[in-house]
């Protein structure tokens, strides 16, 4: 006689009898999902080529090139208005392609620059607060474009090509959500890293201002110092990987797409710049914080932006009939879709940490049913210790939920795939799957839930498609569930899920929205 089973044991049966049959199979127990609601996957294995980069017409010469109408046909923004423009984004990932890097090598090393990042914001907003340092003594409307992703560590995935200076000197620079200063490499260069333009001259430009030591701009950087022979204001800013860019924080006219130009952008002229920064000419700060960006040309674009990335992994992604996507920027009123299919959820304050983009988090749903273990109290920001919270941010590919919350999902997506082949695990996935010789699969669906806009009780659903959370690691049809767990306290929604969605940022509406398809 068998032994009874253990009451842990028997409870959990009890609870999973509803959903779950269990039939013979060469002698071993296969477990099938049954009364879940699913996706039917149609598997795209990654490409074992590198996806292209596209037509040479696509690459911009300068700040002023133009839009074509096939692009603006896929956005639902065809007239973006005076006050609003649009850039392209590219991924760090299309420059490497180059490179005779493989697709798992590529992966590979996108999971690398991911995991540093995340080291540093846990790192960042671990801290009980913000501490202002000293950086050195003293020394004797609406715009739009296209996002590229940037090597930097720390430092976002993601660029676009915008102008700086009067005339405009074109530069590529990466945008990242998780940080505030803008700042561009700049002559004369006491050490600089490589990058793909000219080194930006201050002293070429006619809209060049240094920025006084005791202006409200440079009190308001976190490390600030002070040329007291100009009495101009130097700056610092130091990134999560190492990295460092530290010169002369001043003010500057901004030029996007289409001739669109904000002045007395405040950045940072950076002469000192080492670290792992590669090819952009510097980075445009997308935070919360009052020295970001949106913060800076509120007036112009209102502290609205959005964006939509797009998937360069798949095999669809590298067909050579096909046009490749582009992923995109909006700045200003244009950047919030006209469609009610947005969901919103309130922006969430930190006292302790102004920058990044704080959403409440209140559940997960797989199969159609909220997942028990994963509680609002796990991801809840503690607004006395700044600790805790869920972030939405450009620059992490994968999302990261606090350990407990990770724990049941992928637990609960484990028991709604019990039927498929596993996979040993590949980097930082603990669950993956051998699809080999399957050309589709069914897999539970996946809601994150969000508080809504319209009070405590109302809720904002992210339904992600199934491409957003299975994805292919190999070439050899090895797909992983893309979540994993952090032991920090903080969660990060990252760009994997946020991938086909219209993510935007309502700065004077303190609010986060994701709008599906509105691409």
């Amino acid at each position: 006689m068998a032994p009874p089973l253990r009451p842990s044991r028997r409870r959990l049966l009890t609870l999973l009898f509803p959903f779950l049959i269990l039939l013979l199979h060469g002698g071993a127990v296969v477990v099938v999902a049954r009364g879940l609601e699913c996706h039917t996957v149609i598997l795209s294995p990654m490409s074992k080529q590198p996806p292209p980069l596209g037509p040479p017409e696509e690459e911009d010469d300068g700040p002023s090139w133009s839009v074509d109408s096939e692009d603006l046909s896929t956005v639902p923004f065809r007239d973006l208005g005076p006050d609003s423009f649009r850039l392209r984004l590219h991924h760090w990932d299309s420059l490497l392609a180059a490179a005779n890097s493989t697709p798992e090598a590529l992966f590979r090393l996108r999971l690398e620059r991911d995991s540093a990042r995340v080291s540093a914001l846990e790192d960042l907003a671990g801290r009980p607060s913000r501490r202002r340092d000293n950086v050195t003594k003293a020394r004797s409307g609406g715009l739009s474009g296209v996002v590229v992703s940037g090597l930097a560590l720390g430092s976002g995935e993601y660029f676009t090509r915008i102008g700086i200076g009067t005339p405009a000197t074109s530069a590529y620079m990466v945008l990242d959500t998780g940080s505030d200063v803008v700042w561009i490499q700049c002559a004369p260069c006491r050490r600089c890293y490589s990058q793909s333009d000219p080194i930006f001259d201050p002293a070429r430009s006619r809209s060049y201002a240094a920025v006084p030591c005791g202006s409200p701009l440079c009190r308001g950087l976190d490390a600030a110092g002070c040329d007291t022979r100009r009495s101009s204001c130097l700056y610092q800013v130091s990134y999560g990987d190492g990295s460092v860019t530290a010169g002369d924080f001043s003010t500057e006219t901004v030029t996007f797409s289409g001739g669109a130009r904000v002045a007395g952008v405040p950045f940072g002229c950076g002469h000192d710049n080492t670290g792992l920064f590669v090819a952009a000419a510097g980075l445009l700060g997308l935070g919360r914080g009052r020295l970001s960006f949106p913060s800076q040309a509120g007036r112009r674009v209102g502290r609205r932006f959005s964006y939509c990335l797009v998937d360069r992994t798949s095999a669809a992604a590298a067909l050579p009939t096909r046009r490749p996507r582009s992923s995109t920027v909006i700045f200003g009123p244009a950047a919030v879709p006209s469609s009610t299919g947005v969901a919103f959820t309130p922006m969430v304050a930190n006292p302790r940490l102004d920058t990044f983009y704080y959403v409440e988090l209140v559940g997960i749903s797989v199969g159609g049913a909220r997942v028990p273990g994963v509680l609002a109290a796990d991801l809840r920001l503690d607004p006395a210790t700044g600790k805790g919270g869920v972030i939405v941010d450009s620059g992490t590919s994968v999302t990261r939920l606090a350990r407990p919350a990770y724990t049941a999902l992928r637990d609960a997506f484990r028991a709604g795939t019990a039927g498929l082949k596993p996979a040993a695990s590949f980097s930082l996935f603990e669950t993956c799957y051998d699809l080999s010789g399957m050309t589709e699969v069914k897999v539970p669906k996946v809601v994150m839930h969000f508080r809504g806009a319209g009070g405590r009780a109302a809720v904002a659903d992210l339904a992600l498609p199934a491409e957003n959370y299975l994805i292919p690691v190999a070439t050899n049809a090895v797909f992983c569930f893309a979540f994993a767990g952090t032991d920090s306290g903080i969660s990060i929604i990252g760009n994997i899920q946020q991938q086909g969605f219209r993510v935007v940022f309502d700065g004077a509406g303190s609010r986060v929205g994701f709008a599906p398809g509105a691409c």
